[in-house]
């Protein structure tokens, strides 16, 4: 009922419907069926199961909680405990860093790490407060509290929490987190490296304790003039710092040096190293109390100050519109920092501990841990590269670490704040610049990327000075967006290569393989197995030799007038003229019209091809050692989809060849097809069939060359599938005979399409065995027969488009030994 409705409505609107008319061959012929609108429609809506699945997916923690055990629970906790003493002094480092209260990074430790492990694919990462993300909140704050003094900075982090959070988390529920590979290495890379060095320039002025209110949220090339500008106002920070920072980096040092003199106590030293933080921040905490202990109301250098115990800023956050619209610009950023640099870090470490991270749940975790964080004040929070590290080397075993470091988190925040007080703010800011020292990449990573990629060691270069030279933020969107003016120039840019023939052998060390001359033929399935094949066989190479192909390998032309070329990089709007004007250019500079004289007057030609001056005679012009053009073959490979605009396109150049090949018309064969909508795109352009000079000629089609599959115990003759005639428009033929299609083609002026000797052979062995009989022995055609120019190989598309005479050789079959 509903299709009937559907023709009537399209017969009143002018629609014609006749190319959906099915094909119904005879004698067993495959006929490849259209992907309809329907059956897309039906792929996008999830099934019951698919349904199920996809609200199990997002508590990832259900497939292996049921199995945990004693040995990873030792291997957790150690990890945990480790995580735990790493994070308490960054996280209040990295929220003075934020323009909040230190007590505000303890809050963001605990929620973040407590949180994560229920939507985690990854067991390594460490969720709390970021370097780079503190900074950006900081700005933020900054910025926003120039506009709205009156609102409190925990508010406006809260909020801004509150609102990137949801953002990420939406795209993870909608399971679009493919769009971080939109994000090349690169760019990560110089954001990550830009990022470290702006955020170490900025605390170098805390740790010397310059006494000059100069703002060190600047471009990182001013804030470094500033830094040096004034020296001679520090102050007695600076031996706090300064010492600080060269016994993290001892430690570290000794400790390497250490494990690689004694491999069997490694762990042991990787220990030590990775608490050298606590003990740095303990053993100058010490040395503070004991100076600073008598002398509260003035001590001698800056010190972190009064810390509350316990979640004293709970609550429901404040948002408003107010307060978005005062950070709304900045919110792409702050979006873009919670994602890239946890998605990087989370791939990485999954690479190298082998496992694999669903970026879209991982989104889920980002944005649920930012959702509910600010309920207990936390600020926003991402993957920390330097904790993941840690709690990667540590022996981590599965999310549930994440637990263990919020307990001794939890424990901080209620048992040390007394403690916390006298720690000198030049250490933290030793212990920041000392954890951002490992996001910049070294020269070897830059070289790495000029040896791989060039271009992309440019963008990499250009994005970390870009950052120092303006902001974050401004780097973040200039690197992303050179990425993709990269990525759609080489999309547009894309250029084919045209294809030759060669003759290559089979050699193993210094012996040729050659087939056994006694042996079976090379597609002859035999009970002891197909027969060795010949160390001889013909390959496609492009015919300038781009790939790196050995030039002094002769590479021929496939035939006079047929061209072989294979698209690099997809076919749609974007090149699909750059593939096509190739294309022309190479046959027109390569062949020669097929009749120079088919225009009679010279008012006949078009503008664009005047033709020779007066008395020039019209060969002149053209060699007549050049041939005519015949066919083109192109590579479908590298194609997956094709558009509308791509498809006109290929249209309109057929029409042009079509004209520059009058009278004559010129074949359109396709290779390595494997996406069904590209072929139903190309079917309905007209193209899959042979070309046709008028309307009768065009109705019956005897098909040139089909692909079959070898079946073992065929004999010789069902090698010949039978072809099966159908019109353009995929209606039957009439009569529903072979013979009446040959009456038909010989009727036909001009026609050369007719049937060959072999397939009458065939159809009378069909006609003989049965149709039980023929099912048995026919072997069944790879590719539909009411497509007979969508090939499998070129090797197929060649050897259909080089036949001369159809009615001596008759068609082309192709068979693979099983």
């Amino acid at each position: 009922m509903s299709a009937s409705v559907g023709r009537t409505v399209a017969k009143a609107v002018g629609i014609d419907l006749s190319h959906r008319d099915p094909v119904r061959p005879k004698h067993d012929g495959y006929v490849e069926t259209e992907p309809t609108a329907g059956e897309w429609l039906r792929g996008l809506v999830p099934s019951w199961l698919q349904v199920g699945h996809y609200f199990y997916s997002i508590f990832p923690f259900l497939q292996w909680i049921m199995n945990y055990n004693m040995q990873w629970f030792m291997g957790d906790l150690i990890a945990g405990v480790t995580v735990g003493a790493v994070v308490i002094p960054q996280g209040m480092a990295y929220a003075v860093l934020a323009k909040l209260p230190a007590e505000y990074g303890l809050y963001t430790s605990f929620m973040g790490v407590l949180i994560y492990w229920f939507f985690a694919t990854s067991k390594d990462i460490t969720i709390g407060p970021v370097a780079v993300m503190s900074t950006l909140v900081g700005t933020i704050i900054i910025d926003t509290q120039k506009k709205h003094p009156d609102i409190p900075a925990p508010v406006i982090a809260e909020a801004l929490a509150v609102i990137s959070g949801a953002i990420v988390a939406f795209i993870g529920f909608a399971r679009l987190g493919f769009i971080v590979d939109f994000i090349p290495l690169p760019a990560i890379t110089a954001f990550m490296t830009g990022s470290a060095i702006n955020v170490a320039a900025g605390q170098v002025k805390t740790v010397l304790g310059e006494t000059n209110g100069f703002s060190t949220r600047g471009a990182t090339y001013m804030v470094i003039i500033d830094t040096l500008k004034y020296l001679p106002t520090s102050q007695m920070d600076a031996a706090m710092g300064l010492t600080a920072l060269a016994m993290l980096y001892a430690i570290r040092s000794a400790c390497n040096y250490a494990s690689r003199k004694m491999p069997h106590r490694a762990k042991l030293f990787f220990f030590l190293s990775t608490l050298r933080t606590v003990f740095v921040i303990l053993f100058y905490t010490m040395i503070s109390a004991a100076v600073n202990l008598h002398r509260r109301d003035d001590p001698a250098f800056k010190l972190l100050g009064t810390v509350p115990r316990g979640f004293k800023h709970a609550g429901v956050p404040k948002i408003n519109t107010t307060i978005i619209k005062a950070f709304a610009s900045e919110l792409p950023a702050a979006v873009i920092i919670l994602v890239i640099e946890h998605i990087a870090i989370s791939k990485s470490f999954g690479r190298v501990n082998n496992y694999t991270i669903n970026p879209s749940q991982e989104f889920i975790a980002i944005g649920i841990s930012n959702l509910l964080g600010p309920f207990l004040g936390a600020y926003p929070a991402t993957g920390s590269f330097s904790r993941t590290a840690i709690k990667a080397k540590a022996g981590v075993r599965t999310p549930l670490a994440g637990v263990i470091t919020a307990i001794i988190v939890l424990l901080a925040i209620y048992a040390l704040p007394a403690l916390f007080y006298y720690i000198p703010s030049s250490s933290l800011s030793a212990v920041i610049i000392h954890a951002v020292g490992d996001l910049i990449a070294p020269p070897r990573t830059i070289y790495q990327y000029w040896r791989v990629a060039p271009l992309d060691a440019f963008i990499c270069v250009a994005g970390i000075i870009i950052i120092i030279f303006t902001t974050i933020e401004i780097g973040i969107y200039c690197t992303i967006c050179i990425s993709l003016a990269v990525l759609l120039f080489r999309t547009a840019k894309a250029r084919g290569q045209f294809l030759g023939q060669a003759t290559i052998h089979s050699v193993v060390g210094d012996h040729l393989l050659e087939s056994d001359p006694s042996g079976p033929s090379p597609l002859q399935a035999t009970p002891s197995g197909p027969g060795r094949p010949s160390s001889q066989r013909t390959v496609f190479l492009p015919l300038s030799h781009a790939d790196g192909s050995n030039p002094a390998i002769p590479i021929a032309q496939p035939a006079p007038g047929v061209f072989i070329y294979q698209l690099s990089e997809g076919f749609n709007y974007p090149n699909a003229n750059h593939y096509t004007d190739h294309l022309v250019a190479h046959i027109f500079a390569t062949t020669r019209r097929t009749d120079p004289a088919l225009y009679a007057r010279p008012g006949d030609r078009p503008w664009n091809d005047p033709g020779p001056r007066k008395g020039q005679p019209i060969a002149s012009l053209e060699s007549e050692a050049l041939p005519t053009l015949r066919a083109v073959i192109l590579d479908f490979s590298a194609v997956n989809n094709v558009d509308v605009s791509s498809v006109q396109n290929l249209i309109d150049v057929r029409n042009q060849l079509d004209r520059y090949a009058a009278p004559d018309k010129v074949q359109w064969h396709f290779a390595h097809i494997t996406n069904r909508w590209t072929k139903r795109a190309l079917a309905a352009a007209g193209f899959g069939l042979p070309p046709s000079d008028d309307e009768e000629s065009s109705a019956t089609i005897v098909f040139t060359g089909v692909d079959i599959t070898h079946l073992p115990g065929s004999e010789s003759r069902s090698h010949h599938p039978p072809h099966h005639n159908h019109n353009r428009s995929g209606s039957g033929s009439g009569s529903g005979d072979l013979e009446s299609s040959v009456a038909k083609n010989e009727k036909s002026a001009g026609s050369t399409w007719s049937i060959t000797e072999v397939d009458r052979e065939t159809h009378s062995a069909g006609a003989e065995q049965g149709q039980t009989g023929s099912a048995e022995r026919k072997p069944p055609i790879v590719n539909g027969v009411n497509w007979p120019f969508f090939h499998v190989d070129l090797t197929s598309a060649l050897e259909s488009a080089t036949q001369g005479s159809w009615e001596e050789r008759g068609p082309v079959k192709h068979v693979s030994s099983n």
